[in-house]
């Protein structure tokens, strides 16, 4: 943490394939490569790994950084489409389907980290649930959403994707909705969790740089078309421009050992108008975008009045509320399968 707990639910902005596209090695689906995805789920996988135990107490327990207010949203829009068996997709230790388990709905879940994957068989046998409902897979792999019994192959009610798509690379994200669209029933609905990109524009530390430079301002296509004297003059507005953020923050999120820490494996954050469009372009209809985790302030200011600061964010929260697109941490992106 960085002395401020609330930007831990905020995942840094790093430009997800610069590194990724090398010629000469084979790409699926046109993405990433082969090799390079297996990198990057090997590097989640061991991220997740010492995870397993504390997760669902880090993020849903009493003392969690921010109240779990997403498990509230998604769990009103499933129990108001009255579905009765839900996938979650990337479930980690079954944080989520445990915060389910009271519904009677059948419940199913995966995820790439074998740890987490044997925590949440664990916490489901506790529960009553059937522990062979949860298995290991990753969401790139379209068989990982068959269930082992092959039952509920392509008829699940619902799906839930949440804490995933931060770790999926940029060129993989329409494959995955398209791996969600097929693992519900026509009519289904599906639920993505993903973090804010935008928020970026409120935070004015080193994500807002990041973002000002990566997606917006772009200064590599200005330099191109510059004179020398006028390529020394931008550079020296950029600099005075960096200077107006936080560079200092946030701290990275190292690993507790050995492993690698959260900013440490890839860990993306997500446009909401490109999440939308890439919903409505692979088979959804009525889409919603829907915010969650709001800041009355940029999150540097906490510490200033913490209490009043958590007060007044919690009290912001409104999924429909224009401001989310830049004030809240994190959106969900619901679609019924056309």
């Amino acid at each position: 943490m960085n002395g401020t707990a609330w930007v831990s639910i905020f995942r840094p902005f790093w430009p997800p394939t610069a590194s990724l596209r090398i010629c000469g090695s084979r790409l699926v689906n046109g993405g990433v490569m082969d090799s390079e995805r297996s990198k990057i789920e090997a590097a989640v996988r061991a991220c997740y790994a010492s995870w397993s135990d504390s997760y669902h107490r880090d993020y849903y327990g009493p003392d969690a950084p921010y109240p779990p207010v997403h498990r509230d949203l998604l769990r009103r829009l499933l129990l108001d489409c009255g579905v009765k068996s839900l996938l979650d997709a990337g479930c980690g230790s079954a944080s989520f389907l445990r915060e389910m388990s009271d519904t009677g709905l059948d419940l199913y879940g995966f995820d790439i980290t074998p740890e987490m994957v044997a925590e949440g068989r664990r916490v489901f046998a506790g529960l009553g649930q059937a522990p062979q409902h949860l298995w290991e897979g990753s969401v790139l792999d379209p068989a990982a959403f068959a269930d082992p019994a092959g039952i509920m192959t392509g008829r699940f009610d619902a799906a839930v994707c949440a804490g995933v798509f931060p770790h999926i690379p940029e060129t993989d994200d329409a494959l995955v909705i398209r791996h969600l669209h097929a693992a519900v029933r026509p009519g289904g609905l599906v639920l993505v969790e993903a973090r804010n990109a935008l928020f970026a524009l409120f935070t004015l530390n080193r994500y807002t740089a990041v973002f000002f430079s990566e997606q917006l301002i772009r200064p590599q296509a200005l330099s191109a078309t510059a004179s020398e004297t006028e390529r020394a003059a931008l550079e020296h507005a950029l600099s005075r421009l960096r200077e107006r953020f936080r560079m200092d923050l946030p701290q990275l999120r190292r690993g507790k050992q050995n492993e690698p820490g959260y900013d440490e494996v890839l860990s993306r954050t997500h446009n909401p108008f490109i999440m939308r469009s890439l919903f409505e372009e692979n088979g959804f209809s009525d889409v919603r975008v829907l915010f969650y985790h709001y800041h009355c302030l940029p999150p540097m200011l906490e510490n200033e009045f913490p209490d009043l600061f958590r007060r007044s964010s919690l009290a912001m929260e409104d999924p429909n509320d224009w401001r989310g697109h830049f004030m809240a941490s994190a959106f969900i992106v619901a679609g019924v399968r056309t």
